[in-house]
């Protein structure tokens, strides 16, 4: 996915009341742009860091700039719009580069499921079970080059995981895929510490039958490509439960 028009580098801030950024542009001129991610954003919003804003396609809209990414070190720039996910995720299914996920003649983008939600991907194709696919962002990351999900709590996340479960029960195939929007991390964990009820529901989804990938990206600002398989770690009483090892995407 490239950008459509040239990002626009300037300083942090302040983010506050969730949806609002203010940066600083090298001319000193100080704007307010949106931002689209709606978790706490843990390690990507220190005042000082380098983002980039892309300008809004749309002059009738309040905020002409939106929040796109934020350098958290030398070199590591991570995506936090997590709008952009759903698009990278079905880029990639579409380039073929996502094997579990080859195959299906249609993809149809937030079709109503379970209890009045919406899935992000209905995949489908004559003769094969619906593959019913909900993509998180995860822009969170630990030491140890481990990305956390959720960054905060979420039981609109549990409910997602308990509808896909129903999926599977009844014929379906159910798949989370974790957009890692950085490329300094190499496997993503349940982040139990901020949402344990999340990371019991991921737990019963996938006893339940629900699959679980992740795909890292290399993110510039000219663009952002899915472009690795990380590990998928899921740790129970301390011992490592599922681990589905990283590969290189194709």
């Amino acid at each position: 996915m490239r950008f459509p028009a040239p990002l626009i580098e300037g300083r942090l801030i302040r983010r506050y009341q969730r949806f609002l950024v203010d940066v600083e542009f090298a001319d000193a001129s100080i704007v307010t742009a949106h931002c689209a991610n709606t978790g706490s954003m843990q390690g990507c919003k220190d005042a000082g860091s380098r983002v980039w804003l892309s300008p809004a396609d749309n002059p009738a809209r309040k905020l002409k700039w939106t929040w796109e990414l934020v350098e958290v070190a030398p070199g590591v720039t991570v995506g936090v719009h997590t709008g952009r996910s759903n698009a990278l995720v079905r880029e990639a299914i579409e380039a073929a580069r996502v094997p579990e996920l080859a195959g299906y003649g249609v993809i149809r983008p937030e079709v109503k499921y379970g209890e009045s939600s919406r899935i992000d991907l209905l995949l489908q194709s004559a003769g094969r079970p619906d593959c019913y696919v909900e993509v998180k962002n995860v822009s969170a990351a630990v030491s140890g080059r481990t990305g956390f999900f959720p960054d905060a709590v979420t039981t609109r996340g549990a409910r997602h995981l308990r509808e896909m479960a129903a999926m599977v029960a009844a014929g379906h195939r159910a798949v989370l895929v974790f957009c890692v929007q950085r490329s300094d991390v190499d496997a993503v964990q349940p982040a139990d510490y901020i949402d344990p009820a999340y990371g019991r529901a991921l737990r019963e989804a996938m006893a339940g039958g629900v699959e679980v990938l992740a795909l890292g990206a290399r993110v510039t600002p000219q663009g952002i490509e899915l472009a690795r398989r990380l590990a998928v770690e899921v740790p129970a009483q301390g011992l490592r439960l599922s681990t589905i090892g990283p590969s290189t995407m194709g």
